[in-house]
């Protein structure tokens, strides 16, 4: 192991272990720690005005082959919903659809997440919000901060994991969400 973190849970039971859809190779960054060679082989972390930061170090780490997992027996817990220290919750969803786009995320993959967001309280404000910031940044063409191979590393990744939840759901079996993990 390289890369690891913890499970982040919040104000409001959003648990990232049993809740996120990243699986069991994100190491979520409010409590993330690297070997130092995995630190120097990705170049460090990387300054990013709109977030990310944990993100931009645990993909690059694992396009090199690098593993990067979350101890489940370890939780950071945050008081407040994530993304909403300087702004409200309309505000901090609109701001995440932006930086999905400006991380590269597959495009199938944010109709998919917004689609799973619309379930979650406060249903279709907060995928609305999501929705609407990534086609902000699509509209403006914002930068993407980092490179195209990481970018395509990324969809590919999610591509496997929204094959294998549509296989679950055609199946009629249960989406365990944490042990999605890509291979």
């Amino acid at each position: 192991m390289s890369d690891a973190g913890t499970i982040l849970r919040e104000e409001g039971a959003y648990n990232s272990g049993t809740d996120s859809l990243e699986g069991e190779t994100y190491a979520s960054g409010q409590c993330q720690i690297s070997r130092r060679e995995c630190f120097h082989a990705i170049g460090g972390y990387k300054l990013n005005k709109g977030g990310g930061i944990d993100w931009m170090a645990v993909t690059p780490a694992r396009m090199m082959g690098w593993k990067t997992l979350p101890f489940r027996e370890k939780c950071f817990f945050l008081h407040r919903k994530l993304g909403s220290a300087e702004r409200g919750r309309f505000s901090s969803s609109f701001s995440y659809g932006e930086k999905d786009y400006r991380l590269g995320w597959h495009p199938m993959w944010e109709v998919f997440r917004v689609c799973w967001r619309m379930t979650r309280r406060p249903y279709l404000l907060d995928g609305a919000a999501l929705r609407l910031g990534d086609l902000w940044a699509l509209i403006r063409r914002c930068e993407h901060p980092v490179s195209r191979e990481i970018m395509h590393f990324h969809r590919r990744e999610q591509m496997q994991k929204l094959t294998a939840i549509v296989l679950s759901v055609m199946a009629l079996k249960r989406i365990d969400r944490f042990h999605s993990k890509v291979s």
